[in-house]
């Protein structure tokens, strides 16, 4: 398990990437649009400094969260980076229905484009290295469980779909048909704006207090289980602070125990659940005296009022 001092280091090293990727991307396809005089080109590169924006945001919502807790933050700065991920989910939704908006008022004035053919090798470039850029950010991501940074990468990925709208109006205007810039345009632009929204609940789900997946729960039941001396459990809590998981869980076990032989098994359990994830983890087991003669209906329930 890494530190969040760790992680935070790895969301800035892989986001500082992107940014790099990304000025070039802004400096390729602002030159060539402006030469060759392809709007969509231009407005693919307005499009990567939104991304720019977007990295930014990112940078600065996981060095804050780093911050260690306080008296006024006890449970740390975590929810930083969450406010971070909604920034980004608008910018996403804002993002693809500016796409969609532009290129269907284009279609109702019946505008037509027919870019050269460096518009293909700029669009061909973008998608290749926003797709990377995607993959390396999103596996980061999912290592660390955060959702910034997830948002962020798909972040890369509308820019990529935003490119390949251009890729293909550039090729249907070598064709002759001037109008599948703007069609491409719709359909990514929607595209992008549902990947936004789908962060956004993401988001909102966490900023309520949502526990972590069922996958996770399973996993952390499993644990608690297989800890020697266990009798039962119940009462499991989980909460998410950013890229942080914060849990608590009665387990039961024998009443004969020393008070120092049912506190070596709840350390036991906190160190099994540790094992489960990469992400910081904080645990709290409650240790309860278990008699074979009596009946808890609460046993192995979740999220039980105390």
């Amino acid at each position: 398990m890494h530190t969040h001092a760790d992680g935070t280091e790895r969301i800035v090293r892989v986001t500082i990437l992107g940014m790099a990727i990304n000025l070039l991307l802004v400096a390729l396809k602002l030159g060539v649009g402006l030469v060759v005089g392809s709007v969509a080109l231009i407005a693919d590169a307005i499009h990567s400094i939104s991304d720019l924006s977007t990295d930014i945001v990112v940078v600065l919502g996981a060095k804050m969260s780093s911050k260690p807790a306080d008296e006024c933050h006890p449970y740390g700065h975590g929810k930083y980076e969450t406010i971070s991920a909604l920034f980004i989910g608008f910018a996403l939704v804002a993002a693809g229905f500016l796409v969609a908006w532009q290129a269907g008022l284009s279609l109702y004035r019946q505008e037509q484009s027919f870019p050269g053919a460096a518009v293909i090798v700029v669009a061909v470039f973008s998608i290749v290295a926003k797709e990377v850029a995607y993959r390396i950010t999103q596996r980061t991501a999912r290592r660390l469980k955060s959702v910034a940074l997830h948002v962020n990468a798909w972040h890369h990925r509308s820019d990529a779909l935003s490119s390949v709208a251009v890729l293909f109006g550039a090729i249907a205007a070598q064709v002759g048909w001037g109008y599948g810039d703007q069609a491409a345009a719709i359909v990514v632009g929607v595209m992008v704006s549902g990947v936004g929204l789908k962060a956004l609940w993401d988001v909102f789900l966490e900023l309520t207090e949502g526990s972590v997946s069922s996958e996770e729960q399973t996993a952390i039941v499993r644990a608690i289980e297989s800890v020697p001396g266990v009798k039962n459990w119940h009462r499991l809590r989980t909460r998410l602070v950013g890229r942080e998981v914060f849990m608590d869980v009665h387990v039961r076990v024998d009443a004969g125990l020393t008070v120092a032989d049912g506190h070596s098994i709840c350390t036991a359990v906190e160190e099994k659940i540790a094992e489960l994830t990469d992400r910081p983890i904080n645990v709290v087991v409650h240790c309860e005296p278990y008699r074979s003669t009596e009946s808890d209906s609460q046993e192995g329930q979740y999220n039980a009022g105390l």
